[in-house]
């Protein structure tokens, strides 16, 4: 279940990464050394998902078409150099050192981590088969977890939803049984199998090593961050090409279709468990929530509606109050802001992949605005008041006027 992330999430650069010079204060350069106003929209970027950067590869893809035309035909490396130079610059410098020790610390995990615990985690020779796990335990997984393969991770509804990329035809698939809260059907059984397989195995290898690694989130002592272990490029597509698209139908309020940044991981539940089962925001615009397995009663999530900053612990209405029993390859999607918590695990071991998507610019925007009553439960209903106080006040001023004419 996802939560009140204390720690910070790695640093992503925001909007189309373009980054525009102070010309009062920024020192002369030659056209070379800087970025253009303007994008290359006739230019195609390139993929940088198969390289360990600092930033997210959607950021690079972006910021590429900025780059100046001499440079469009530069080796790849080169151009990674340019652009990190130009985010690291105009990185505050404790964001800076604190991405600098993030991805250090991502990279130590990615050289380090080895499947040496593989069957361990499936024993059976033939489950290990069906899974495709290497028998020497050399891999972590077959590389199909670690790349989007959209056939063979999602059912074929979902696929042809997408697919058509119609309103109509996501519509179709989803169900919004209370206000705000998209359900559907997503990922294949297998796939689950897949990811919750690689998480015990990476769940072995920090035991045995006696790694420290960092969870989700405070409120998740069971879980491991998918990003942290070399998913980030997998979870980057999904949030694009999966995410994106239904937000941009539903959440277009909260910067649905600018989505940009992620937080990836996994939660896990069982009874008696030490979790905090906490009322909670998330630190994200739109939360995919999907029920990985296993076998599991209890653990439902609750909503109790939306709300900004101001009015985030005030009450609930009736209509806001709605209660939803995770099934495995199941999807929730919800805003962040969207009040929720879960209930205990009775039995059995419940895992869900968490997915927190961010979008830098509504961020920047938010910063400015006063009403949120476009998506904010409390903010709606103080404003339905406002409007009503006046349209009552100017009716009790017509009558009087009406009054007065008469007498």
């Amino acid at each position: 279940m996802s939560g009140d992330r204390r720690e910070s999430p790695p640093v992503t650069a925001g909007g189309n990464g373009v980054v525009l010079q102070d010309k009062k204060t920024a020192p002369v350069m030659v056209p070379s050394q800087r970025l253009r106003l303007h994008p290359n929209k006739d230019h195609m970027p390139e993929s940088y998902e198969d390289l360990q950067l600092d930033f997210s590869p959607s950021v690079f893809r972006s910021l590429e078409k900025y780059l100046p035309p001499n440079m469009l035909s530069d080796s790849r490396e080169e151009k990674v150099k340019f652009m990190r130079d130009i985010l690291l610059k105009y990185l505050p410098h404790g964001e800076r050192t604190r991405a600098q020790k993030h991805g250090e610390y991502r990279q130590k995990i990615i050289s380090h981590y080895k499947s040496i615990h593989l069957l361990k985690v499936v024993k059976e020779r033939e489950n290990a088969e069906r899974l495709g796990l290497s028998e020497d335990g050399s891999e972590p997984l077959k590389r199909e977890l670690y790349s989007m393969h959209p056939v063979t991770f999602f059912v074929p509804s979902f696929m042809k939803a997408i697919n058509d990329n119609t309103e109509e035809s996501l519509r179709s698939i989803i169900s919004e049984p209370s206000p705000g809260v998209l359900t559907f059907e997503m990922l294949q059984p297998r796939f689950c199998e897949l990811l919750v397989a690689e998480v015990e195995n990476f769940e072995a290898w920090v035991n045995d090593t006696k790694f420290r690694v960092m969870r989700p989130n405070t409120m998740n002592k069971y879980g491991a961050v998918l990003d942290d272990f070399g998913l980030e490029t997998m979870l980057d597509k999904l949030m694009d090409g999966f995410i994106r698209p239904i937000s941009k139908v539903f959440f277009r309020e909260v910067g649905g279709a600018t989505l940009d940044s992620h937080h990836g991981f996994v939660v896990e539940y069982g009874k008696d468990w030490d979790v905090d089962l906490g009322f909670h925001v998330d630190d994200s615009e739109v939360t995919l929530n999907v029920c990985l397995g296993k076998q599991f009663s209890g653990g439902e999530l609750f909503f109790r509606g939306t709300r900004c900053d101001k009015h985030v612990n005030t009450g609930s209405q009736p209509e806001e109050i709605f209660d939803y029993s995770h099934v495995p390859g199941g999807a929730v999607l919800h805003l962040g802001r969207h009040r929720h918590g879960v209930r205990a695990t009775t039995s059995g071991h419940r895992i869900n992949l968490l997915l927190w998507c961010r979008s830098s610019v509504f961020r920047e925007i938010r910063k400015y605005q006063k009403d949120f009553s476009s998506w904010c439960g409390e903010c709606a209903r103080e404003k339905k008041g406002r409007q009503r106080a006046f349209i009552a006040a100017t009716k009790s001023e017509l009558l009087r006027q009406d009054g007065e004419s008469v007498a």
